[in-house]
């Protein structure tokens, strides 16, 4: 009897549960908990990002493109400030990962949480669209017809990716803006992701694998993940290479060393001071 019962449920429940989200979850608790709060911060913050950034054009600034990016860009300050300044991208936990910035465990970990997060957000945000009869979001794609393979699409990403990743390195590591760095900093993070989803349309772009295959996932008919091998190119493996040349070349810049190891070239930050100084010396 409570088989059937629990049987019964699991059918009724099914239809309604995006298709990986159990598979999220479960990672929550591995090593005893130890990284749940990872976890819950990645999958809150991948909410209140979605939600803050994709409106944008949607439900705010419809019939203004100023007002839409200004909502956006104020959506990326806030749900980096409530969420707490976490990753929200995988490539960005890939990038933090070889950076040495985060162990393995916690990368997947938090990119759990934030493909659980992205799972719930659309469908959430598309029924809150529909009740109030706002305009429904959009979520990132590329021409598979003159791209079949992807190729483009995925250097599509790769670049925007990895020009991100600098842009992160940049405000987050190299510069210090004083009493009002935080602010200081997200905006021009803002500002510099919109002008990236200007100038790399190709693959939306999404510069972020959670956002490109959790939108595929609500947006197909089956409520399945993308079958098409190019999908994973364009998305995951375009953006997450994207992510570890900008390691690599911030590993070379800083003498930040790329998976545990110290690379042979580098670094160019230490050795301009010295530089600087025996030139001065000369004079």
């Amino acid at each position: 009897m409570a088989l059937t019962l629990l049987a019964s449920v699991i059918h009724t429940v099914a239809p309604y549960v995006p298709p990986g989200l159990v598979l999220s979850v479960a990672a929550c608790f591995i090593v005893g908990g130890k990284y749940t709060t990872f976890w819950r911060n990645e999958f809150i913050g991948t909410l209140l990002m979605v939600s803050f950034t994709f409106s944008a054009g949607k439900w705010v600034g419809i019939d203004s493109q100023n007002v839409a990016w200004l909502s956006h860009a104020i959506g990326v300050i806030a749900a980096d400030y409530i969420g707490g300044g976490q990753h929200v991208n995988p490539a960005v936990s890939v990038s933090m990962w070889s950076l040495g910035k985060c162990d393995y465990t916690e990368m997947f970990v938090r990119i759990a949480g934030q493909m659980g997060g992205g799972l719930v957000a659309f469908p959430l945000f598309h029924l809150l669209s529909e009740t109030l009869g706002w305009t429904p979001f959009g979520g990132p794609d590329f021409d598979k017809d003159a791209d079949e393979e992807g190729v483009g699409a995925a250097f599509n990403e790769l670049f925007a990716t990895m020009l991100l990743l600098f842009l992160i390195y940049a405000v987050n590591w190299e510069i210090n803006f004083g009493k009002y760095h935080y602010w200081i900093k997200q905006s021009l993070t803002a500002l510099g992701i919109r002008y990236l989803i200007e100038m790399f349309p190709a693959s939306g772009p999404a510069m972020n694998p959670m956002l490109g295959t959790t939108w595929a996932v609500f947006s197909a008919d089956d409520n399945i993940f993308p079958p098409e091998t190019s999908h994973y190119v364009v998305y995951w493996i375009g953006a997450c290479l994207g992510s570890l040349l900008a390691s690599v070349l911030y590993s070379i810049y800083s003498g930040n060393t790329f998976f545990g190891k110290t690379l042979p070239i580098g670094p160019i930050k230490g050795a301009a001071k010295p530089a600087a100084t025996a030139a001065k010396k000369k004079k």
